[in-house]
């Protein structure tokens, strides 16, 4: 899943590319991707793009006096394409969920990007809306951790009488917007703490040493995560991760066999030295220590 760091890089790359350009056509090709019917989505044609922003997850491109909001999901992704396709998208089965058509330059091929999504659970969303605090995703974010207002102080209040497990705390988009499942775990490797870890325990030095821990890794995933390609940046993402998705590798900082626990719907990973003290978390579906 795309997260903070891989929006912010679209967002940047969207708006070299993008703003100054008049959106000449937006043809969805998946009848579940648009989730706003009023306006439509033909309001956008002929409108500029002027901006680009990123709200947690959610890319937000202003189009005349109308926001173009798109949350990728688990599974989305944008591939911009400097000349696209003369001959209209077909719907059908495959990836491509929307094309949007931008105009070109002094008569040359008109660029523009698709948003596809792999898989069979298609949950990529797209909204045409005058405000983006319309789509409820967005209104429901809590702080930008990557925010100038963003203070070790704002975190220990949102940490106040949360009864959560620091890992869970973490991916809700409610309370910190833009981690997701990787950098939660990149973080708390990071910071030498278990994801399982009540919130509420955590001392002052611990939320000292997480605060850092968050400020570091998403900004170094974003700088490394700049100028780079569209299209590279997922790839770009794997190559920078410590822990997450490398069960079985030796840990970077210890060496010690990175480990993971598994849920119905997904995978968390940590180091047992560097987190846990040595022990070994079960996988939930055991729902125990093991010994």
């Amino acid at each position: 899943m795309p997260e903070l760091p891989e929006v912010e890089a679209l967002r940047e790359f969207l708006d070299a590319h993008a703003v100054g350009r008049i959106l000449e056509r937006a043809q969805p090709t998946a009848v579940n991707v648009l989730k706003t019917y009023d306006p439509p989505l033909t309001a956008l044609e002929g409108g500029m793009v002027t901006a680009v922003e990123r709200h947690g997850k959610f890319l937000d491109l202003t189009v005349g006096d109308l926001h173009l909001v798109v949350h990728l999901a688990r599974a989305g992704w944008l591939r911009w394409q400097d000349a696209l396709p003369e001959a209209p998208p077909r719907p059908g089965k495959g990836p491509l969920a929307l094309r949007v058509r931008l105009s070109a330059d002094g008569g040359g091929p008109a660029p523009g990007f698709d948003l596809t999504e792999a898989g069979t659970q298609k949950r990529l969303a797209v909204y045409c809306v005058t405000d983006p605090a319309e789509v409820p995703g967005i209104a429901r974010l809590g702080p930008d951790p990557l925010a100038a207002d963003f203070t070790r102080e704002t975190l220990a209040g949102l940490l106040e009488g949360e009864r959560r497990q620091i890992k869970g705390f973490l991916r809700d988009q409610s309370v910190l917007a833009g981690i997701g499942n990787a950098y939660s775990d990149e973080i708390l490797h990071a910071a030498r703490m278990s994801p399982f870890k009540p919130a509420a325990r955590l001392d002052a030095e611990d939320t000292d040493r997480l605060y850092a821990a968050i400020q570091d890794t998403l900004r170094e995933a974003v700088e490394r995560s700049r100028g780079v390609a569209a299209g590279q940046l997922k790839k770009e993402k794997k190559t920078g991760l410590r822990v997450h998705g490398r069960t079985g590798e030796p840990c970077p900082v210890c060496g010690d066999t990175i480990r993971e626990v598994s849920f119905s719907d997904s995978s968390l990973q940590y180091c047992p030295t560097c987190q846990t003290g040595g022990k070994l978390l079960a996988d939930r579906r055991m729902s125990r220590l093991l010994k």
